[in-house]
């Protein structure tokens, strides 16, 4: 169906989209080692797992109380293929998510990561682990967002189509909530960039 009829039609039952884009505040941090940023702005892929794009935001839950997810997108077709939600934006919540990504890899895939240059991914163990994968890093110019365009817009797309929406009082509320519409968007959520498919079933028909 032509999306401008689905406007049409959304406008005859006074529906209207939630969907915004909100900047991100960073932090200036000394990196243990930086890397070039490899991936200039290229966020396509010819097959999956080839790049990848992951970052850490931040949610408030409760009486002021904070949650931090780390994720990890596949360029291919914008699927989140691993993610962590935890209560420090620390190492161990970064590692937690590219092991699970690993895990996920075949023998021969090897992609490219990129990343901004926050403390978690300038770390050693970060690189070790990457290192033994085979994989590559690409970093972000410093305050360069846009560099990390993909993955900065699934935050937005997240925040906007959930997490505005209600408000949380619990950890486990919000984890809930996260689990959930991530299950969604990468099965159900149809993205006009890939022929009206969503994530999955994008992947799904390539293959």
């Amino acid at each position: 169906m032509n999306k401008k009829r689905i406007y049409r039609l959304m406008q005859l039952c006074g529906l209207q989209s939630v969907i915004r884009r909100r900047p991100k505040k960073y932090k200036k941090t000394t990196p243990v080692y930086v890397a070039e940023n490899l991936l200039s702005r290229e966020f396509t892929a010819a097959k999956p797992n080839q790049k990848w794009c992951t970052d850490v935001t931040e949610f408030k839950y409760g009486n002021d109380k904070k949650a931090y997810l780390s994720a990890i997108i596949d360029l291919y077709d914008n699927s989140i293929i691993s993610y962590v939600l935890g209560h420090s934006n620390n190492n161990d919540l970064v590692l937690k998510t590219i092991q699970s990504a690993i895990r996920q890899l075949s023998k021969d895939e090897k992609p490219l990561i990129h990343s901004d240059r926050g403390y978690q991914y300038t770390s050693k163990e970060f690189k070790r682990i990457l290192e033994e994968a085979g994989m590559t890093h690409s970093m972000s110019r410093v305050g360069r967002c846009i560099d990390n365009g993909p993955i900065e817009a699934f935050w937005g797309t997240l925040k906007v189509e959930k997490y505005y929406l209600h408000k949380y009082e619990t950890f486990e509320a919000l984890q809930s909530a996260i689990d959930e519409y991530i299950q969604f968007y990468n099965n159900e959520r149809y993205q006009e960039t890939l022929n009206g498919l969503s994530p999955l079933e994008f992947r799904s028909q390539a293959a």
